[in-house]
């Protein structure tokens, strides 16, 4: 039985990512639990944002690790994420931003019959 994912992404979403590669090499994307722009999910260069042993991986996205702040995760444990792109500037630090573009995240929940079949969660490994 195949794995219900936890994060999915819109062709769009996808289209950025293969041309923020390209630009930068290997991403990482983050949601963080804060407030305004804090809560919109970051894409980083690999490498430059540190992960901690407070996050939780949900799986990846074009082969790239999306992770989310575990007081985050609890308020969305229950929610399937798709990652999506809009025109525009916010204020964070990912990577889009100077494009003019800028993730933003769509969520439903999940159907009671997908709970046991969620693909599972990474943690930190160090």
């Amino acid at each position: 039985m195949e794995k219900v994912k936890r994060i999915l992404a819109t062709e769009s979403a996808k289209e950025l990512i293969h041309s923020l590669k390209e630009e930068f090499g290997d991403l990482v994307f983050h949601q963080s639990g804060g407030c305004c722009d804090g809560s919109s999910p970051m894409c980083f260069e690999k490498g430059d944002f540190k992960i901690g042993y407070s996050d939780v991986g949900l799986g990846t996205v074009e082969s790239f690790e999306f992770w989310m702040s575990k007081d985050q995760f609890e308020y969305w444990q229950f929610t399937q994420l798709t990652l999506d792109v809009v025109d525009g500037r916010g204020s964070s630090f990912s990577i889009e931003i100077p494009r003019g573009k800028r993730f933003m995240i769509r969520s439903r929940m999940f159907a009671e019959e997908e709970l046991p079949q969620l693909e599972d969660l990474f943690y930190k490994e160090d």
